[in-house]
Formats: structure tokens, C-alpha cells, sequence
């Protein structure tokens, strides 16, 4: 009988590779995670670049005799998808690559065990049961890794700090310490060397907190702030973070889909809880498929509004180019809506970008099951007021209706006012009801030495206007065809493999042709009642 074998040396520098930081900082960042799922409400880092050594101790719940055994197989995990950073059993193992060896101890009630493990070839990373070094004192687990290079950044406290601060921001932030406090309820305090990180509140002269509320629900389900600095913010604090359960996944405005006219002088910080069960296994970005990933646009589109209304409130939204977008560009988008429903049926990659409406069209599910007016996923997004300035703006307009004898504003509850014209509405606030909608957007951008025609970055098309391709269609009067040749190549490696991408385009383009027929159809349909409506009215 043979046996399967894996080349484990080469499994985990691929795993590496799959990371989005250097392998320090996710060694770090493991370490760290694995502590908070734990439920530690202390972590300790103790660095000894004499002995080449990095002692990570936390006082969590600790594992069992048969969980630490667990803990050194690839992929295992106890842990749950969505209930904590964690859940791949994957990262940690990045240790061997960089460590002669991992000693782990932990201990849970009468449970007090420890193990040594290492790399010993390509195949094998044995690991054996160990005397406890009495690194943990009542409960809780400790990972003391000797580092092979005696100059590797896990050996600088500088550098433990930096990391740490920049991957939790939010656990350093007295801003959220209230809104983490239904997972983190005794808090987190992080040391390095004894000496207990600080925590810091972001200041600037402009700061505009931001709040999404989800349904019905009067807790904010993301909860967060943008800064405006008067001079260029560090590299790496530019653009706004987006973090889970305290980690920050994602930092910048690619992934937001939008820039501001200054980036360089506006950040921000974010807090979406719920997003942990949209995690991918790096844990460096979201999914952006199936259930999950149509939870994460739904709270992605609600951010964007949040943001962009932020920004026009500073005048640092981004103008609008001053050539305008061709005509046909309108009815293409319209016709994207029943081109996508139709293709998401034999491509069921692009159901992620199929637009969503109360009551209408194609419904996507969000992962829990709910009556009919539950799953309409209205989302209010609600930006506190940011100055006094602004609140003076408001104040002529609010004492003018009390004048005029407008109760409305009064007998509306607290939790709904705050939402009132800030994104879209409650279903229980008294007002006209706009539908949650997010689906593919067509947006143009000038990149002369691009060779794509289009690119395909979150929910957007973003379509090269500087391409000759571009410009000679524009001359011949055939703009709207390269436009949907456009969207249909930068659809495709989403929808598809490589190999497929001709057949994807094909589809796409006859699903395209279709749709302008049924468009006629319908222009028809809806210029015949407008015709005989006069006659009924005369009757």
C-alpha cells in the first residue's frame, strides 16, 4: 500500500509567499491571534538577542493534552471561521522555517504539558512531549522560539512594538475600547520587555467619526473615524484601515475602490466585526465570493457612501474628469444588471457582483436565515457630526422647522435619527424607503502605458480612456462595443481559468447582444402605455 508524503519545506514556503508581510510579521501576528482567540487578556513579548530567543506569553484558556498534540499537524484547528481571527491552523507553523526550534507550553486545570518541536528535512518536523519550563503561571500558553538568524527583527523590541501598533491599532485605540468590549469585555494589555504598550488616541485637526448600522439593529456593526492632517501623513498610515475583532486586514484606498483628492493627508480606521467570517486564509484580505463575499460588499458599499459623503463635507472628494463619460455607458450598466444574472447561472464566480434590490431582480443571501422583510439588508450608515462648524450649519434649518410646526423630526426615536440622511435609510424610519443596491460599476481612468483595455478592482471596471484602442473606437462611433469588450476581459479572470477566458467572453458578449433586444422590447412596452393613458383620462 503507498502512501501519500508531502514536501513540507516546500508546502510552508508557499504558505509564505501566500502572506502579504514579510514572514516576521506574521509570525508576530500569529503568535498574537492565536493569543486573543484564547480569550488572554494579557500578552507578553520578551526578546533575548543574546540567546537568539522570543518568548510570546499569554494568559488564555490554555489547550489539553491532545489539543497541544493537534496543534502541531497542518490545517488542524479547533477554532470556528467567524468567531475570532483564527481559524486555519496554518500560520503558526510558519515558526519552523526561521527557528531551530518551537517549544510550547500550555496549561489548563490539572493539564501542565509541553513539547519541542522542529524542522529536521524536507518531509519531517518531529515534535516530542518535553518537561514543562514553568513559563506559564496559573493558565494560559507560551511559545518560545530560537531564532536561527541572530539578526532577525524578531529579536528588536523596536520592531515588536512597530508591528504590534501597526496590526492592532485597535486594540491601542481608546476609541474602540467600548465597541470591542462585547468580545474583549476585561480588555487586552500587550508588553514588550515589562514595559506595557500605551494606548493612543489618533488626533488631528479634523477628525469626522464614522458609525453603519445594519437592518434593524441599534448597535453600530462597524464603527470607526477619518483624520484629516494638515501635512502628509507616514506612508503607513495613509488611507483608511479596515480591521476584525482588533487585526487590521487591509490599509489604504485600493480596496475601498475610491481616492480622495489628497490621500496623502487623509487616514482613518475602521472596525467591521462581522467581517471575520469573511477572512481568506492569509488573513491579509476578504473573500469576494459566494455568501461571504456578499457580506463583505454590502459592508463595503455602505463605507463607500460613508466616506465619499465624509469627503464632499471637506471638499476633498474627487472631481469628476472634465471629459464626460460616452452616452452609451448608461444603457450598457442598465443592461449589466440582466447580462450578470444571466451568466452568474453557468459562472457562479460573478454572483458576488450581480446588483442586489429590495424586491427585485436577483436576491443574494447573506448567510442567515431570515423572514422577508429581514432579508432586504437595508443598510443606514450614519456619520456622527464632525465640528461645531457643521453642527452650526444645521441649526437655521432645524429651528425654521420647529416654526413651522414639523413633529416629525421629534417623534422619530434616537437609534433612527442619527442614520437620517446619512447612506440609506431603516426600513423602520418614517421616510421614503430607497433599496440597498450594490452591484458592477463602470468607471473610466486615463493610463496611457497600460496595455489592458479595463481592469477589475472590487465592485468596479475601471476602463482605460488613454488606450489607442479606446480613442480609435471613440473616432468610429463604436465606443459602446469596446466598452463591453472592455468589461467582458476584465470579467473574465474573476469568472473563469485562463484557458477559459476566450468562451467567457464569448458568452458575455451574446448574453450583451440579447440584452439590447429585450431593451427595445421593454422601451416599446412602456411607450404604448404612455400613449394610451391620455385616452383614458379624456374618458
Amino acid at each position: 500500500m503507498g502512501e501519500t508524503r508531502v514536501d513540507l519545506l516546500h508546502l510552508l514556503e508557499d504558505l509564505r509567499d501566500a502572506y502579504p508581510g514579510s514572514i516576521e510579521e506574521t509570525i508576530l501576528t500569529e503568535i498574537m491571534a492565536n493569543a486573543l482567540d484564547s480569550g488572554a487578556t494579557r500578552i507578553t513579548f520578551e526578546c533575548d538577542p543574546a540567546q537568539s530567543t522570543l518568548i510570546a506569553v499569554d494568559n488564555g484558556c490554555g489547550m489539553q493534552r491532545r489539543e497541544l498534540a493537534r496543534y502541531h499537524d497542518i490545517a488542524a484547528s479547533t477554532k470556528t471561521r467567524g468567531q475570532g481571527i483564527g481559524f486555519a491552523g496554518v500560520g503558526i507553523k510558519l515558526g519552523l522555517l526561521v527557528c531551530r526550534e518551537v517549544f510550547t507550553e500550555t496549561r489548563r486545570g490539572k493539564s501542565h504539558v509541553a513539547t519541542s518541536w522542529h524542522m529536521a528535512s524536507r518531509h519531517r518536523a518531529p515534535w516530542k512531549w518535553v518537561p514543562p519550563a514553568g513559563l506559564v503561571a496559573e493558565r494560559g500558553t507560551a511559545v518560545r522560539l530560537k531564532i536561527q538568524n541572530t539578526l532577525s527583527p524578531l529579536l528588536d523590541p523596536g520592531f515588536l512594538e512597530s508591528a504590534l501598533r501597526r496590526h492592532f491599532q485597535p486594540l491601542l485605540d481608546p476609541s474602540f475600547d467600548e465597541f470591542l468590549a462585547g468580545h474583549y469585555p476585561q480588555g487586552v494589555a500587550i508588553y514588550v520587555n515589562g514595559e506595557q504598550l500605551d494606548s493612543n488616541l489618533w488626533a488631528a485637526p479634523l477628525h469626522a467619526p464614522l458609525s453603519i448600522r445594519l437592518s434593524r439593529k441599534r448597535k453600530p456593526s462597524a464603527l470607526g473615524y477619518l483624520i484629516r492632517e494638515e501635512n502628509s501623513l507616514p506612508e503607513e498610515r495613509r488611507g483608511l484601515a479596515i480591521s476584525t475583532y482588533g487585526k487590521v486586514i487591509r490599509r489604504g484606498w485600493d480596496w475601498l475602490g475610491m481616492t480622495p483628492m489628497s490621500p496623502e493627508r487623509i487616514g482613518g480606521l475602521i472596525e467591521v466585526p462581522a467581517l471575520a467570517a469573511c477572512l481568506t486564509l492569509n488573513k491579509g484580505d476578504f473573500i469576494r465570493t459566494g455568501t461571504r463575499g456578499a457580506s463583505y460588499l454590502v459592508f463595503r458599499k455602505a463605507i463607500q457612501e460613508a466616506v465619499s459623503r465624509q469627503l464632499a463635507t471637506w471638499g476633498d472628494a474627487r472631481a469628476s474628469t472634465d471629459e464626460a463619460p460616452p452616452r452609451e455607458v448608461r444603457p450598457l450598466q442598465r443592461d449589466l444588471v440582466h447580462v450578470l444574472e444571466d451568466l452568474a447561472i453557468d459562472f457562479p464566480l460573478l454572483a458576488s457582483l450581480v446588483e442586489q434590490r429590495s424586491g427585485g431582480q436577483k436576491r443574494l443571501p447573506l448567510g442567515q436565515p431570515s423572514n422577508a422583510t429581514e432579508s432586504r439588508a437595508f443598510v443606514a450608515v450614519s456619520i456622527a457630526e464632525q465640528s461645531e462648524a457643521f453642527a452650526d450649519q444645521r441649526e437655521p434649518a432645524s429651528s425654521s422647522q420647529s416654526q413651522n410646526g414639523d413633529k416629525s423630526r421629534s417623534d422619530t426615536p434616537a437609534t433612527e435619527s442619527v442614520a437620517a440622511g446619512h447612506g440609506l435609510l431603516l426600513p423602520a424610519q418614517a421616510a421614503v424607503r430607497r433599496p440597498g443596491h450594490y452591484g458592477l460599476d463602470i468607471q473610466f481612468e486615463d493610463q496611457p502605458e497600460a496595455l489592458e483595455l479595463a481592469h477589475l478592482m472590487e465592485s468596479t471596471v475601471w476602463v482605460n480612456r488613454a488606450h489607442p484602442a479606446y480613442r480609435r473606437a471613440l473616432a468610429s462611433r463604436s465606443v459602446g462595443y469596446h466598452i463591453a469588450l472592455a468589461v467582458a476581459m476584465a470579467l473574465a479572470p474573476l469568472a473563469v481559468e485562463s484557458a477559459n477566458e476566450h468562451a467567457f467572453v464569448t458568452a458575455f458578449l451574446f448574453r450583451w447582444g440579447e440584452a439590447i433586444e429585450n431593451t427595445t422590447t421593454r422601451k416599446q412596452k412602456r411607450l404604448g402605455g404612455q400613449a394610451r393613458r391620455p385616452a383614458s383620462t379624456k374618458q
